[in-house]
């Protein structure tokens, strides 16, 4: 165990250190903190997989947009809870072009990241319908969201979609539902963190069975546009980003700001709200929000009580990126191409040393190249692995913390330099050879 290229003894005195019972068990961020003095106690630079944020540069026509913005004084001003009618008015313009659907500016709101998008969604849908009170996840999923509902006493169920793809999914979901105590469905698609992209067939189902139970799908974009096996970047042709909102009257989408367009320091997005469901009536809200309005209960009441809006400079400069999508002047698709390319080369590197990709397949195609891929090695539970190779400067996260039923580990290539790539060849070379 000493021939491993990070010195075993700091790194398992770190550990201890650390007060982790399990590596694998323990957050994103407290992985993020215990790679951090490894690196700083051995002067040695991780191969950093573990946490899922942006690793190119902000979309320049949004930093120029928020400049302006910040030097006509918007800084002063309180923005609208609603948001601002140029970012409204884009949006709704960019689902058309990109999603192929047709939602009016009034439905599309501005909020403080996916992160609150969420969690305004998931405290407004559980006093929507006194019968349903109850989230559905399909998952793999986003930990946080999780988190949110256990801060807000709200309960949910789940599953590992990865056995139930196809025609499955449709017996799956109505196993729950056919309960009657759903009253929504979330899921990220391309999903985080295995990249399961769902087909157009499996959407529709997902459709299907919601309309049937009369339940709303909430369906994560943070990763627009990153299934690279298609380009969806000419405005207003196909093909179009993949969604359920193609097949169904009740959604909300949630369009970050993030990672499409690495804008993710200003903590922007946009939550789209099917037109349907915003005018919709439920009668159970008004005791918590004093109207029976969706829209209304979500903008004035949830959103009004958590934040009252968001970054009136950066709505300005999500506005000015999405009109530079909408008039095809900003391609952004080929904007993020890196991580496809990157996420190519490392999966190569890794299943040369005796690792396997986890979540391998859309139903019968190889998963498309992107932000995330998942790993697993012989013998090793996802948690283990994770602990083993922080030996040989190589972090990632478990896949036990998103709800899997597959070990293994979830790896982003965001933070990764493909200068790195020879020092990540080499420890996964001696972590096999050790292992083998």
């Amino acid at each position: 165990m000493n021939n491993t290229p990070i010195n075993y003894d700091i790194v398992n005195k770190k550990i201890q250190e650390s007060g982790l019972k399990n590596i694998g068990k323990a957050s994103i961020r407290e992985v993020k903190r215990l790679i951090n003095e490894i690196e700083d106690a051995t002067g040695t630079k991780f191969v950093r997989m573990e946490m899922g944020i942006p690793g190119l540069p902000a979309v320049q026509i949004g930093i120029d947009a928020q400049k302006a913005a910040l030097d006509k004084g918007v800084a002063s001003i309180y923005p609208d809870i609603d948001g601002i009618p140029a970012l409204k008015n884009e949006m709704s313009k960019f689902c058309k072009n990109f999603l192929d659907i047709d939602v009016k500016p009034a439905s599309c709101v501005p909020t403080v990241g996916s992160m609150q998008a969420s969690m305004a969604s998931f405290m407004t849908l559980r006093y929507m319908d006194k019968a349903k009170d109850t989230t559905l996840f399909i998952d793999p999923g986003f930990p946080v969201q999780k988190n949110q509902h256990r801060i807000i006493g709200a309960k949910y169920e789940t599953f590992d979609v990865y056995e139930y793809r196809g025609e499955k999914l449709r017996a799956k979901l109505e196993s729950y539902l056919s309960k009657g105590n759903i009253h929504s469905i979330v899921y990220s698609n391309p999903n985080n963190p295995s990249w399961v992209c769902f087909t157009d067939n499996e959407l529709r189902i997902i459709a299907d069975v919601a309309k049937k139970y009369d339940v709303v799908v909430v369906e994560d974009l943070a990763y627009f546009g990153m299934d690279f096996r298609q380009d969806i970047s000419t405005p207003g042709m196909p093909p179009y980003q993949p969604t359920v909102a193609k097949y169904v009257d009740k959604y909300i989408l949630m369009i970050s700001s993030s990672k499409a367009f690495s804008y993710a320091g200003e903590r922007l997005s946009v939550m789209v709200i099917s037109d349907a469901l915003f005018t919709a009536k439920f009668p159970d809200l008004q005791p918590y929000f004093n109207t029976q309005s969706f829209g209304h209960a979500m903008i004035y009441g949830t959103i009004y009580a958590l934040t009252s809006g968001t970054s009136h400079s950066a709505q300005y400069a999500m506005a000015a990126i999405l009109k530079a999508c909408n008039d095809g002047d900003y391609n952004l698709v080929q904007g993020m191409i890196d991580y496809r390319d990157k996420a190519h080369e490392m999966k190569r590197i890794f299943t040369e040393n005796g690792f396997t990709i986890v979540y391998d397949k859309d139903e019968d195609k190889p998963l498309s190249d992107g932000f995330y891929f998942t790993i697993g090695y012989p013998g090793f539970t996802g948690d283990k692995l994770l602990e083993e190779l922080l030996y040989y400067g190589v972090s990632a996260i478990s896949l036990s913390t998103c709800n899997s039923n597959r070990e293994g580990l979830r790896a982003c290539v965001s933070l990764v330099n493909k200068n790195q790539f020879p020092d990540l060849e080499k420890r996964l070379q001696a972590f096999h050879k050790n292992h083998q």
